[in-house]
């Protein structure tokens, strides 16, 4: 008899109906490591940064280049109103020989300077390109032109005695490269100018905020300058801009 009660209790439970709506036991979920995003690893590209630094001074470089170029074009569109202006007062044919003249003796000058067995300077190379439009200048007896082209030349021997002037041969350092064309730069907060292309190097003295300099080569990031007083030394490039 009880194992037939038992035995209807189970059947029972058996055929007992599902009651809709109720939800089936969830499982529990496992505990996980809470996943913590990765900060980003800088990686810093010491050659890549020396390359920036090189071509942010080439821009600076080809800046000064084009405004001395559209310098010059300002003056000859200002010598072409004048000669225009004053066809009656021409330069005679003796001012523009010896103009030519002192232009060549000017640029011999400075190519002995530079040394006889030394690359041409740029000053050189556009100084005799003067030169050479002045001669035929004067061939086709414009002598006005020819006095003018003949000055011009001079003046680029000047600035390439400016810079031989301001580079110490004694000094040269390794991997030094000149610009083209002497920069007209400022200094763009308060900066140490030293003895050499480094921080290692002695502090000769100290420029404030603003100050005019004159740059005419690198090493790296280091800039050889002089300030308007004429004192040479090297700066940091992130220390130096364009003159406003």
């Amino acid at each position: 008899m009880r194992s037939l009660l038992l035995l209807a209790v189970l059947l029972g439970a058996a055929c007992r109906p599902h009651h809709a709506g109720t939800a089936p036991p969830v499982r529990a979920p496992r505990d996980s490591a809470r996943v913590t995003p990765r900060q980003p690893v800088v990686v810093r590209d010491t050659a890549l940064e020396q390359r920036a630094a090189r071509l942010e001074l080439k821009v600076l470089e080809q800046e000064a280049q084009v405004d001395e170029l559209q310098s010059r074009l300002d003056d000859a569109r200002r010598e072409v109103v004048r000669a225009m202006a004053k066809l009656q007062s021409l330069a005679t044919r003796a001012e523009a020989a010896s103009g030519m003249a002192e232009a060549e003796i000017a640029l011999q000058a400075l190519r002995t300077a530079n040394g006889n067995n030394a690359p041409a300077s740029p000053e050189f190379d556009q100084g005799s390109h003067l030169l050479q439009l002045a001669t035929a200048e004067f061939d086709q007896q414009n002598y006005a032109g020819a006095l003018y082209l003949a000055t011009e030349a001079k003046n680029a021997a000047a600035a390439g005695q400016g810079r031989v002037g301001s580079d110490d041969r004694q000094t040269t350092r390794k991997g030094e490269v000149p610009f083209a064309l002497p920069l007209r730069l400022q200094t763009t907060g308060r900066a140490n100018v030293r003895e050499g292309p480094g921080s290692g190097f002695k502090v000769l003295f100290t420029l404030e905020t603003g100050v005019p300099i004159v740059a005419y080569s690198y090493v790296e990031q280091w800039v050889r300058i002089k300030d308007d007083s004429d004192r040479p030394g090297w700066i940091h490039q992130t220390l130096i801009d364009r003159r406003q």
